[in-house]
């Protein structure tokens, strides 16, 4: 029996508040229709006995305390999905705006998902090629990992995203089984068009399911944005064992959105006004990156955040740092100096890159060529600070030695610009620019590596 319930208690900016509702269940969907005939989908948000409150996609804006009919539909906000979404264009809520027509389901899924059984896992090691020095050799992305960017405002990490969909490539896989979601939330008109005729040029399209939630859209359809991505991921991973790059910016929009949608509802804030649950909501999201064993697919993510004023113990990056298995992280002052992408070498990590790179993986060196470029780089810091105090004149041979390096690590390796570098032209580059330093420096590698790759620039 179908039950329509007339008249709303209370209207809350996108929150309705009604009374009466019977048999109701939490994130179930309402349709709401109002006086003018146009109807309206929401969800439930709270229940509190027989009183609910209805958290409305489109707004309420027209909507009336009396005459407004709502109706449960007995179901939670589910995604429609089909083969043909891969190359498709859709809004923050999984519908199209490509002009191209409905998708026709093969099935609806659940936006929120099913936890996947730790049990079940299986433990990520192949290794992702984005193209990127940086990346590639010193914070290897591993397929099924989660590996965030953690990026300023202004910062050039759009350009980035757009150049690792261009150039992603995962070992073992071709291009019919490999693809990218990308959701970006809370973004203006320009940057959404940026993204969608990059990707149309570039022809990486015709593999990319894009979602765009614009800076004027309601903010609870920012909300839904990363769920329906990750639903799509997930189904072309497990169910059509497909290998899924989700790309995610920008997260902080996505976080603001939620504390904007907590005060409406009134719940007491937690840190800088964030809810209380901001690290199990972002976990929920996280967490839905994997392999699962008996699938052949993967579900890879790399969310992209900006740090507001740039800093890192912001709740957010803070949060998301703890929940993820490292982090890449954009410096503003490599990027005032004009080096593209403005990776900031000493505070990026991949936790899980130590099992898939190496004899197998990428190349036999890759693992202490990696701790050594992390270790000159490290001195390089340390003689830009002495020099910063007595002056260069006055640094020993050594010192000046390392500052050399340091300035042609960033020209060279950081600074790539569009070029697209295989894993070998990336670790062929670091023992070149090794090579500028005295040999009895490279201390994290052996005598045989250095045999075979140290080239000597004495004359």
């Amino acid at each position: 029996m179908v039950i329509d319930y007339v008249g709303v208690k209370e209207i809350n900016g996108s929150l309705l508040v009604m009374d009466g509702i019977k048999g109701v269940s939490f994130e179930e969907i309402v349709d709401i229709r109002l006086d003018n005939g146009t109807v309206r989908q929401g969800r439930v948000v709270q229940i509190d006995g027989e009183r609910i409150v209805v958290q409305v996609f489109e707004g309420t804006k027209s909507i009336g305390l009396t005459g407004t009919r709502a109706r449960l539909t007995g179901r939670p906000m589910e995604m429609p999905l089909s083969p043909e979404i891969i190359g498709r264009v859709l809004n923050g809520a999984g519908k199209p705006i490509d002009g191209l027509g409905d998708i026709f389901p093969v099935k609806r899924a659940n936006i929120n998902g099913t936890p996947i059984n730790p049990v079940s896992r299986v433990y990520p090691k192949n290794y992702i090629n984005t193209g990127i020095s940086t990346i590639d050799t010193l914070m290897t992305l591993i397929r099924g990992q989660k590996l965030p960017i953690f990026s300023g405002s202004g910062m050039k990490h759009n350009e980035l995203a757009v150049q690792i969909v261009r150039q992603a490539k995962i070992s073992g896989a071709n291009n019919k089984n490999f693809g990218v979601v990308f959701a970006a939330m809370g973004v203006k008109n320009d940057v959404a068009e940026y993204f969608r005729r990059s990707f149309e040029e570039s022809g990486v399209l015709q593999r990319v399911v894009m979602l765009l939630n614009l800076s004027n859209d309601p903010i609870i359809e920012r909300t839904l944005t990363p769920r329906c991505a990750l639903t799509i991921a997930e189904y072309l991973a497990f169910e059509l064992d497909m290998h899924i790059l989700v790309i995610m910016t920008d997260m902080t929009s996505y976080a603001e959105a939620l504390r904007e949608f907590s005060s409406s509802k009134g719940e007491i804030p937690g840190r800088k006004g964030y809810p209380g649950y901001l690290y199990s909501d972002l976990a929920s999201l996280y967490e839905r990156a994997g392999m699962i064993k008996g699938h052949s697919g993967s579900v890879t993510q790399i969310p992209i955040l900006t740090m507001p004023n740039d800093d890192i113990t912001h709740p957010v990056p803070d949060l998301t740092g703890y929940i993820t298995e490292g982090q890449i992280v954009l410096d503003r002052s490599l990027q005032g100096q004009g080096l593209y992408p403005p990776v900031s070498v000493l505070p990026s990590l991949s936790r899980l890159m130590k099992d898939g790179i190496g004899e197998g993986y990428t190349r036999a060196d890759h693992s202490p060529l990696a701790n050594q470029l992390f270790a000159s780089y490290a001195k390089v810091i340390d003689a830009r600070s002495l020099a910063s105090v007595i002056g260069e004149e006055e640094l020993s041979p050594i010192d000046k030695k390392y500052l050399q390096f340091g300035k042609l690590f960033e020209e060279q390796f950081v600074n790539q610009g569009d070029e697209n570098r295989s894993i070998e032209q990336s670790l062929d580059l670091g023992w070149k620019l090794l090579s500028t330093l005295p040999r009895t420096e490279l201390d994290r590698v052996d005598d045989e590596l250095l045999d075979k790759y140290y080239v000597s620039q004495e004359v």
